[in-house]
């Protein structure tokens, strides 16, 4: 029997109890259908993830702020106070207590700055505006986007802000266009907006800005972007009327090193921070801590698929089984004519093949069919204001990786079958009734 003949031998035994093949593709469908799925999950909002966190600017820069004590906990009550210490900072908000840190003080971007590799330094100041105005539509709140001028904005029309020029700039996210009587993106371009806020005393101060651009409402976009001189100019007028000598403090300062440095380099500046007694992250470090949730969760669903899997694999031992004892007489039959063990092990390994083929390729394509509309409305409807966002993005190789390691089960959960079959007497297996 050639390698043709076993495969189409192979193919039509499946089919002989249609009812036992079919529950075991069933069984099959539904843990490759919840693997494409979840895999499709993952690239989608992988994807998406990568699009905006790579955004964070510059490769060149470390977000820098306290190190916490280790040695602390939360049973521990409050710590002693010490006058020398700055101002812990709250990362929470009134409603809900977050994460509390130690501020950096102006002596601490001092001591970050001096740090060998450090090229220069910038306070992370969030400013916090009352109102935003256009034209006399009226007066809005404004929410500011603290990570503006680290990132790169995704552009509804216009251009990025520039931190370097000497106009006062902002960045409308979309959603403020009819608020503020723009028709579309284009017509806020180059119109002046006037920001107010607050200083010391509680008097409301107007600062003028320039739109330079409309950018999409992301995941890491909320707010309006402000370029450092309007974020300067904001933050000086938050402090005027300050009473002198009093000290300041920021959450986090973004350092700067040079481009060229290599990871060692690079290590060794985190170090030497961290011997300090400071915390410092590139980039790549906060985009690996998101990622590495974003895995935990497709893993947890991936396992319940393999699970499905696994129980499917039982299913095809119990049919190929059923199959190896229903056909006895037939496997003794064809090796009286010549057929050795290794032909009659190979035609059961196919069938087991075969059907484990039948259900992953069944259970991919209606994945991909209902994963590509759910994904479709879902963009059109929830995720509407997150431009780019497709929750379930399918890879072709990914496809066919799962496809793969489901035929390699099926494989696998045949061998016990199809080695029974090749072990067969052909004298016994004639005389089985």
């Amino acid at each position: 029997m050639k390698f043709v003949d076993i495969i189409t031998t192979a193919i039509a035994n499946s089919f002989r109890s249609k009812l036992r093949t079919g529950l075991t593709v069933i069984a099959i469908f539904i843990g490759a259908f919840t693997l494409t799925i979840t895999s499709g999950i993952g690239t989608g909002v992988t994807s998406y993830i990568n699009s905006q966190v790579s955004a964070i600017g510059a490769a060149d820069v470390l977000t820098v702020s306290k190190a916490g004590d280790a040695t602390a906990t939360a049973d521990d009550g409050p710590a002693p106070y010490d006058p020398d210490k700055a101002t812990a900072i709250s990362l929470g908000n009134g409603s809900r207590p977050g994460s509390t840190i130690q501020a950096l003080t102006d002596a601490d971007l001092g001591t970050i700055e001096a740090t060998s590799g450090i090229v220069g330094v910038d306070p992370a100041v969030q400013v916090t505006p009352d109102y935003i105005e256009y034209d006399d539509s009226g007066k809005f709140e404004l929410t500011v986007n603290a990570a503006a001028t680290l990132t790169t904005a995704d552009l509804a029309a216009g251009e990025q802000l520039d931190n370097e020029s000497t106009t006062d700039q902002i960045l409308l996210p979309t959603t403020y266009l009819d608020t503020l009587g723009f028709s579309t993106p284009e017509s806020a371009i180059g119109e002046t907006v006037t920001i107010g806020i607050a200083d010391f005393a509680g008097t409301q101060q107007q600062v003028p800005a320039t739109v330079v651009g409309v950018q999409n409402e992301t995941i890491l976009g909320a707010g309006a972007g402000l370029n450092q001189p309007l974020t300067d100019r904001l933050h000086a007028v938050e402090l005027s009327g300050t009473p002198a000598g009093a000290p300041q403090s920021y959450a986090t300062a973004t350092a700067r090193f040079d481009l060229d440095a290599s990871d060692a380099e690079i290590t060794a500046i985190k170090a030497d921070l961290a011997d300090q007694g400071y915390a410092a992250q590139t980039v790549a470090d906060q985009i690996g801590s998101f990622e590495t949730v974003i895995n935990v969760i497709i893993g947890v669903l991936n396992a319940f698929a393999v699970i499905a899997l696994i129980a499917a694999g039982f299913g095809i031992i119990n049919t190929l089984l059923m199959s190896v004892q229903e056909r006895t007489r037939e496997i003794g039959l064809m090796k009286a004519m010549g057929m050795n063990g290794g032909r009659v092990y190979a035609l059961f390994s196919t069938e087991a093949v075969f059907i484990g083929f039948l259900g992953s390729a069944l259970g991919a394509l209606v994945a991909v069919g209902v994963g590509s509309l759910v994904s479709n409305i879902l963009a059109t409807t929830v995720f509407e204001n997150l431009p780019g966002l497709q929750v379930v993005q399918f890879a072709p190789s990914s496809i066919a990786i799962i496809i793969g390691v489901v035929m390699l089960i099926a494989f696998l959960a045949g061998t016990l079958p199809a080695r029974a079959a090749a072990r067969q007497n052909p004298i016994d297996a004639l005389r089985y009734e």
